[in-house]
């Protein structure tokens, strides 16, 4: 870790985990940035799951315009700290309740940006495993430039192999089968989150989000979903299902790879700025005044999601996760971080 001069104030939190402070930080330039603190007590026998993240950070940072960078990063007796982008304009999920309308082809942009930035991390091996809207922010409230964040769980994969990766991680609701089952991992991972993303932007809910977790992790294992109710997809595009169906496949080997999902038809034809409507094109719904409801409830649930160590170990018997949507969408294997020990550290961080 760096141990250089320099100097950062931190203001307000912007977020707070199990393990971490996110903090507004200004330098004496006025730049703004987002620091994550970690506390080194609490983080004692497995800082090498912060330099992992370190490290992935250094290799994908300012390599495409849709992954948060990391600017800097050091150490103080008590602390480590990750200097990144300050990203002001909120969470995916906000932006969608918040906005006045959201169409078929919105969904369609936000998945071709995601899948911009995937392309560039798997074209350096890195897996994000834990793609979702909660990990997708926007950089200002004026601006449609989203980021992907969080890369606490990333992994860096060898080559094209499909299953070197085998620790249970993520986000339940998003998890592919072979993360639970522990059978090996490795890019395609991101695939089927990507596609239960596409699912819950389209309807507002997810594939797997039934009454109870060892029904809803049945179903995932078996890939078992439909586009259901029926009122709720009969407005949506058939190229729009095909796309979901060629990415949440049991068998990873049959999903498209980010590469490939680029080049689908409903990325080519919905996504604004690609190819020109077709003529013969129905004009899609306003999605919004359903998709608002339902999202607004799924993020109560998820507000509501059991302790990331209850839901760890309960999934790994392939039990109940405790969560109130039966599965929920809090992360497992590494958390954001720490409580800070020193809270003076905070106040003026000097290396």
């Amino acid at each position: 870790m760096s141990l250089a001069p320099c100097e950062y104030k931190t203001g307000k939190t912007l977020g707070q985990g199990s393990y971490a402070t996110v903090k507004e930080a200004v330098i004496s330039t006025g730049e703004h940035f987002a620091v994550k603190v970690i506390s080194k007590r609490l983080m004692a026998g497995r800082e090498h799951l912060i330099l992992n993240e370190i490290e992935i950070l250094k290799k994908v940072s300012k390599g495409n315009s849709h992954i948060v960078t990391l600017h800097d990063y050091f150490e103080t007796p008590n602390n480590l700290y990750l200097v990144m982008d300050l990203c002001t304009g909120g969470e995916l999920f906000d932006r969608i309740v918040e906005r006045g309308s959201f169409f078929e082809e919105d969904a369609a942009e936000i998945i071709k940006t995601v899948l911009e930035a995937v392309v560039y991390l798997h074209s350096k091996n890195i897996v994000h495993r834990d793609i979702k809207p909660e990990n997708l922010l926007f950089r200002s409230k004026d601006s449609n430039d989203l980021v992907i964040a969080d890369f606490g769980l990333s992994k860096i994969s060898d080559g094209e192999a499909l299953n070197n990766l085998r620790t249970l991680c993520g986000t339940p609701g998003y998890m592919a089968p072979e993360v639970i089952l522990k059978t090996g991992h490795g890019k395609s991972v991101d695939l089927w989150s990507i596609g239960v993303m596409t699912y819950f932007l389209l309807c507002g809910y997810t594939p797997f989000d039934g009454q109870g977790s060892r029904e809803d992790m049945d179903r995932i294992l078996n890939g078992r979903y439909a586009f259901e109710p029926q009122e709720y997809w009969q407005d949506i595009s058939e190229k729009a299902q095909d796309f979901i169906k060629r990415t949440i496949l049991v068998d990873p080997t049959k999903r498209m790879t980010a590469a490939e999902a680029l080049t689908h038809p409903w990325i080519l034809e919905y996504a604004p700025g690609q190819i020109e409507m077709p003529a013969t094109r129905v004009p899609t719904k306003d999605l919004l005044p359903d998709v608002r409801r339902r999202v607004t409830a799924g993020k109560t649930k998820f507000r509501a999601a059991v302790d990331t160590v209850v839901a760890s170990n309960r999934l790994s018997h392939h039990g109940s996760t405790g969560s109130a949507s039966g599965l929920g969408t809090t992360p497992m294997e590494v958390d954001e971080g720490v409580h800070p020990k020193d809270e003076k550290d905070l106040m003026v961080l000097t290396r």
